[in-house]
């Protein structure tokens, strides 16, 4: 399940090409969509074995529910900064990610892995652990980790695993569920839905960037990364203005409200919020730098 841009899209489809052509008697199902309330019961219906690697807590609350609600294992991972935990979820045998996190944390108590950052290699290092279960699941080998959590703590290299128990009460897979069908996550999460009126924010890729700027176009490309990330690496005339001091400092954008206008930070996340900020401010032509600096 992919939320991706049209850009991004092709880069996508060329990994599962990719994947395929490893192994023919693997096959991969590309969703190029948002995954919600409408359509998560449908799609897992299809699988034996739900991943999860996403990074935010209302596909995370769904996806469990779902799970439970088709009695289907759910191996979970997730990472922030220097931390990484690691469990399979399955109300037939165990608990479920309800039971260990009963509520979501208060909007905005938590940052994201872009706002607070990641080490680098934590990301692959939880997500084999996911696949070690994943394999282990379906084959039938081995001691799963239904019932149990780990936490990895990367700058002292030590695992730590705490047994997890069914909550009797857990409003999902206890004795007497409340949650008998999938709700609004974003609302239980205290998070504002995206309207669908909203403009979708145009991605360019950097090729094309640089081939419009070769050719004389005349644009103005944004840089909205913090000042020590500027100090490792920048593209040349760029304007800086941190996301952070953005809506403050509109007023020097203001001859360029009806022109192109490329911004940027290190991969693409934060600049796609920049982006919405001045479409929202009355730019009109605004895109985001796809992959951003790194591309």
């Amino acid at each position: 399940l992919y939320r991706t841009s049209d850009v991004g899209r092709p880069k996508v489809e060329a990994a599962a090409e990719r994947i395929e052509a490893l192994n023919p008697d693997v096959k991969v199902d590309q969703y190029f969509l948002r995954l919600d309330s409408g359509n998560a019961l449908e799609i897992f219906s299809e699988y034996d074995v739900i991943v999860d690697g996403t990074d935010n807590f209302p596909t995370r609350y769904l996806s469990n529910d779902a799970c439970v609600l088709l009695g289907k294992p759910n191996v979970y991972g997730s990472i922030f900064r220097f931390d990484g935990q690691a469990s399979v979820f399955d109300a037939r045998r165990g608990p479920c990610y309800r039971c260990l996190f009963p509520e979501p944390p208060p909007p905005g108590s938590v940052p994201s892995c872009e706002e607070g950052g990641v080490l680098g290699v934590l990301p692959g290092l939880i997500a084999t652990i996911q696949a070690t279960e994943t394999i282990k699941i379906l084959t039938g080998l081995g001691r799963s980790l239904v019932g149990r959590l780990l936490i990895y703590d990367a700058l002292s290299m030590e695992w730590t695993e705490f047994k997890l128990k069914k909550d009797p009460d857990c409003p999902v897979c206890g004795e007497h569920p409340t949650v008998t069908e999938l709700i609004d996550y974003d609302g239980f999460c205290g998070v504002a839905p995206r309207s669908t009126d909203e403009p979708v924010v145009a991605q360019v890729s950097a090729s094309e960037v640089a081939g419009r700027m070769k050719q004389g176009e005349t644009l103005l490309l944004v840089d909205v990364r913090d000042s020590e990330e500027l100090e490792r690496a920048q593209i040349a005339d760029s304007r800086w203005i941190p996301l952070a001091e953005l809506d403050d400092r509109l007023s020097e954008l203001e001859g360029w409200k009806d022109r192109p206008v490329v911004v940027h930070c290190h991969k693409g996340g934060r600049s796609a919020r920049a982006c919405e900020r001045l479409m929202a401010a009355g730019f009109n032509q605004v895109e985001n730098l796809d992959g951003g600096i790194e591309a």
